[in-house]
């Protein structure tokens, strides 16, 4: 797929990947949480690299058996290309590896092609917590894939 390579969150890309959360979030994280991230023992973070430059990421925690994806985000500019799918089979595959047996997240009622996209790799609506989001007081969605 073009030429986007998929590899481990280091210190380096931080700066980049705070870019791309204020270009995709409504409140996104500060880069202190985002660096706080690199040493959360439960945390495996990827980024999605283009011509050298940090294009995307995605993020999970892993607790015991579970995997819940923290953040997936493409640079505005990316998307639409497959780096979306890249980082949510590297998060999967990630889950695998270390034998978690299903993962889950949270996402924007609204945001219909994060939907679609989590769709396209196992997960299912399962629930909604009403007004989860604060900025804005909007559900979010509950997705499961419990076939990992």
């Amino acid at each position: 797929m073009n030429n986007v390579e998929i590899c481990t969150l280091k210190a380096i890309h931080i700066d980049e990947i705070s870019k791309i959360n204020s270009l995709s979030f409504h409140t996104p994280w500060s880069k202190e949480a985002i660096y706080k991230e690199l040493d959360n023992k439960f945390a495996r973070y990827v980024v999605a690299i283009m011509d050298g430059k940090v294009i995307g990421y995605g993020g999970v925690w892993i607790i015991v058996d579970e995997g819940h994806i923290t953040n997936i985000a493409v640079h505005p500019e990316y998307r639409g290309i497959g780096a979306g799918d890249m980082i949510v089979d590297s998060i999967i595959e990630i889950c695998r590896l270390e034998d978690v047996e299903a993962v889950t997240l949270e996402v924007r009622e609204s945001n219909i092609p994060a939907r679609r996209l989590y769709e396209k790799h196992g997960f299912i609506a399962e629930a909604i917590r009403k007004g989860y989001y604060q900025d804005t007081k909007e559900d979010a969605i509950i997705m499961w894939n419990r076939h990992i």
